[in-house]
């Protein structure tokens, strides 16, 4: 990695502004942070470059005392103009290295990764965390290529030492198991923003993946 940084992937909110219209998209992740959310990704394809700013201001007015960092789903730009924590960069955006040159040593870049081939062009010296999915079936990307299984999602792990989200389908009941199989944390969209009570939902994720690393340091599991 560029440099060390300060980032928990255990609870990694993905929002998603069709999902979050009910409540709010702000109160909804002050919802989901209320209850144990641990880094928040703004996600929205189709929003103007205007409405964009005005979302991510407004989240880091949220976010930013509490010390939860803010990552920006595919632009660099809008990152690196508020000031938000990082980008998270999927396999058709802007190349990560070209995001670092744009972006400098201290933001986040994340990067997803489904294959082997997107994992070995994981430069930890540019990139600070691989987004590995997807796990399970998820309806969020209906269209998306089979889903990985928990040995499919261990396999691709053990092929980077960078820290690793899981992503893709995860409930509170297979947190455990995915987090056993080597992640630092699980990415969730609908699973807290379609949840009746996103605050108790994010607290469900929290403690499935506490438990699990509890569970993992006791019997002195290796990834």
């Amino acid at each position: 990695m560029t440099q060390t940084k300060c980032f928990d992937l255990s609870v990694y909110l993905v929002t998603d502004p069709v999902m979050a219209a009910a409540s709010g998209l702000v109160e909804t992740v002050a919802a989901a942070v209320a209850g144990g959310t641990t880094l928040v990704q703004l996600r929205d394809k189709d929003a103007s470059t205007r409405d964009l700013i005005s979302v991510v201001k407004a989240l880091m007015d949220l976010l930013n005392p509490l010390g939860i960092p803010l990552i920006i789903n595919d632009r660099a730009d809008v990152a690196l103009a508020t000031g938000a924590a990082g980008v998270h960069l999927g396999q058709d955006d802007m190349p990560a290295d070209i995001a670092r040159r744009l972006m400098g040593p201290g933001p986040i870049i994340g990067i997803s990764a489904s294959n082997a081939d997107h994992l070995a062009a994981a430069d930890p010296d540019v990139v600070d965390y691989v987004g590995i999915g997807h796990v399970f079936a998820t309806a969020t990307k209906p269209k998306a290529l089979p889903p990985l299984g928990i040995e499919g999602f261990r396999d691709l792990r053990e092929r980077t030492s960078l820290p690793v989200v899981a992503i893709g389908g995860i409930d509170p009941d297979t947190a455990g198991p995915v987090v056993a199989a080597g992640a630092d944390g699980v990415a969730v969209v609908s699973g807290i923003l379609r949840a009746p009570d996103p605050q108790a939902a994010a607290t469900q994720y929290a403690l499935a993946v506490a438990a699990a690393r509890f569970s993992h340091s006791r019997t002195g599991g290796n990834r």
